[in-house]
């Protein structure tokens, strides 16, 4: 993704830096990862990574949709391509 292409660019610079690892973690994986994978991943404290996806969300910068193994879980892709 080339974030020069995108209005978005501006808002994603001033979210925090767990917001932007959070981004480019799914900008590298091909499937939607739940908050749990996306800590792991980003070895980030859960509470950190539920902020950030907050904070992604509320820019329209991440989609979430429940998990098909698990309904009690949501998984995280980027809202675009």
């Amino acid at each position: 993704m080339d974030w020069g292409d995108r209005n978005g660019c501006n808002v994603l610079s001033e979210l925090p830096p767990s917001a932007k690892l959070v981004v480019k973690v799914l900008e590298y994986n091909d499937d939607a990862l739940t908050q749990a994978e996306l800590a792991n991943e980003t070895l980030l404290p859960p509470r950190t990574v539920r902020y950030a996806l907050t904070r992604l969300e509320e820019h329209d910068l991440v989609g979430s949709r429940f998990s098909f193994a698990d309904a009690r879980k949501r998984c995280y892709s980027l809202a675009f391509d």
